[in-house]
């Protein structure tokens, strides 16, 4: 008997014709062969012209990169890319991945965070923009291999430019090393940390069976064609973008082009034309607020009413005329947006659905390379993180009266495990089920809701993961402080969740410190100084924007572990 929702088993019977890939080599070949002459991304020349770059040139300039690769000795080895979204970065990404194992790392980490993630992976080569390079040969002494590889992605002396076309002379000379390459689907070719610091950093281990998997899914549901165009916003790095937005439109033949930062978006969208965007819910909500503003400033107040969405409010006459000016300021073509890393307001996406565009959430993790649910091309429901992509599987365990309890999810996407930590693998990988730390519940027509983390990671408004054990390993490396536990606070003012800390002070090393009684002036002032510090190594979006002093431990567990509720959550009393 099928126990599916019946909803469920009719988008199974709508799902789209894909096809077969083992690996991203594979992948990759395939494509080219498919769409050879189409562009793979459009990429901006010194002179500021757009300039196409086909699937058949991208196929060589991987293979170019990856054949310098083999002969600088890195065949089977962990290689970091590190950099802004670039063609360049997802060339080495995808050498990297077919030659050896790519480590991408998050160029929003303190350079510390880098040099040991480099040190934990045992990178053997670091492809990176020239800003970090620079940093890692100041800090040279700290990386274990002093031997490291140094590739700039820019235009500098060791540069990837060079590599390419040692490469190409290579391939020239017949060599045929990197076509020879074969890959394990299921071995290890992808290592993505999870936060900022050793102290409380998971690597994922994922498998190009897990990423190919959760490519075809997507395909299943979403369809994504040579007629795609994306322009790429959210940091590659992570496998969100990386998977759907770099990857799944390699996949499908479709074309790329990289934002040029967050205050480009509008002029890249003018000039690009994108059909599909990946973005969080506080791109659409910033968005949306520039839409209304515009808006009430050249339309009649009476057209602005509670009850009703401004494009139900207007006359019919009028209501393509407004939808083709909003959607001329996106560049005309924007059809998709695909939100995901945060809860996203059903009001908004309604309402820029009204406007001609259609908005897809979904639910994903890092660790499930990543997507799980999601809306379609199918069915979409606003409130709603979406339905089971194709050949995956979730579920609520242990479900309270309300039917909200743990997410669990099955199927070939999810990662191998965590890198060197056998203790968290066998606490996250049971009996064939991925326990996400992530608390939900699924309505009769199998549609998930999202409704809270059981994990302690603080999520920003604008789908940052803030993860509060790093900012304790920061705060607990200061004398000054004996105990400490940060925790996410909704800010109802600027509608978004800010990091607040409690401190237990160490009151012996003050005192040697000042050499005298404290006041409570002087003791704020040495944990402030303190936080202010760690503040100066971590991105903004992390920084403790406010703490609260004790004058007692924090409540602690049997095992002696802070406890995460009760009385150490409660900051503003």
């Amino acid at each position: 008997m099928n126990t599916k929702p019946e909803l469920v088993q009719k988008l199974e019977s709508k799902y789209m014709k894909t096809y077969e890939i083992t690996d991203l080599k594979d992948m990759l070949l395939k494509a080219t062969d498919k769409f050879s002459n189409k562009p793979a991304f459009k990429v901006k020349d010194e002179n500021g012209k757009i300039q196409k770059i086909s699937y058949k040139q991208f196929l060589e300039d991987v293979k170019a990169v990856g054949t310098a690769m083999i002969k600088a000795g890195l065949k089977d080895k962990k290689i970091a890319v590190v950099g802004k979204n670039s063609y360049k970065w997802s060339v080495a990404y995808m050498a990297s991945t077919i030659v050896g194992v790519v480590v991408p790392l998050d160029k929003e980490l303190h350079i510390d965070d880098i040099i040991n993630f480099i040190n934990i992976s045992e990178s053997e080569a670091i492809f990176g923009d020239d800003k970090y390079l620079k940093e890692l040969q100041k800090n040279i002494d700290k990386l274990n291999n002093k031997k490291v590889l140094l590739v700039n992605m820019g235009k500098a002396k060791n540069s990837m430019d060079n590599m390419m076309q040692t490469g190409k002379e290579l391939i020239d000379n017949n060599d045929e090393e990197f076509m020879k390459i074969t890959i394990n689907p299921d071995e290890m070719k992808i290592l993505l940390f999870t936060s900022g610091t050793t102290g409380s950093s998971k690597a994922v281990m994922l498998s190009h069976k897990n990423i190919c998997e959760n490519i075809r899914s997507v395909a299943g549901i979403v369809k994504v064609s040579p007629k795609t165009k994306v322009l790429s916003i959210l940091p590659i790095h992570h496998t969100y973008e990386c998977t759907l937005g770099f990857l799944l439109v390699i996949y499908s033949g479709g074309c790329i082009a990289h934002c040029e930062g967050l205050r480009y978006i509008l002029q890249n969208m003018k000039e690009y034309k994108p059909t599909l965007i990946l973005c969080v819910p506080l791109l659409l909500d910033n968005m949306y607020k520039k839409i209304m503003k515009t808006l009430k400033s050249s339309l009649p107040a009476k057209y602005f009413r509670k009850d009703k969405n401004i494009i139900d409010a207007l006359p019919v006459f009028m209501r393509g005329i407004v939808k083709n000016k909003i959607k001329k300021t996106f560049g005309g073509k924007l059809y998709t947006f695909i939100v995901g890393a945060a809860a996203m307001n059903p009001e908004v996406s309604y309402s820029i659905e009204k406007f001609g565009m259609r908005v897809l959430q979904g639910y994903g993790l890092t660790e499930c390379s990543p997507l799980v649910a999601g809306n379609n091309d199918f069915y979409n429901k606003d409130d709603s993180a979406g339905l089971p992509i194709p050949n995956v599987e979730f579920k609520i365990n242990n479900p309270n009266d309300e039917g909200v309890g743990e997410i669990i999810v099955k199927g070939p996407n999810v990662m191998l495990g965590y890198y060197k930590n056998e203790a968290a693998t066998k606490e996250a990988l049971r009996d064939g089920w991925f326990y996400t730390g992530d608390l939900g519940k699924i309505d009769e027509n199998g549609y998930l809701y999202i409704t809270g983390r059981s994990k302690s990671v603080i999520v920003t408004t604008n789908g940052k993961n803030i993860y509060p054990e790093e900012l304790e390993y920061y705060l607990n490396e200061e004398d000054t402080i004996a105990e400490a536990i940060v925790l996410g606070v909704e800010d109802k003012k600027k509608h978004d969740t800010i990091v607040k800390a409690k401190i237990f002070p160490d009151m012996e090393a003050i005192k040697k410190m000042l050499n005298v009684e404290p006041t409570k002036e002087q003791i704020r002032k040495i944990i402030n100084d303190a936080i202010q510090k760690i503040n100066s190594k971590i991105p903004n979006y992390k920084h403790i924007k406010d703490f609260k002093i004790v004058d007692e431990e924090l409540e602690k567990t049997t095992t002696k572990k802070i406890k995460r509720y009760g009385k150490n959550t409660k900051i503003d009393e």
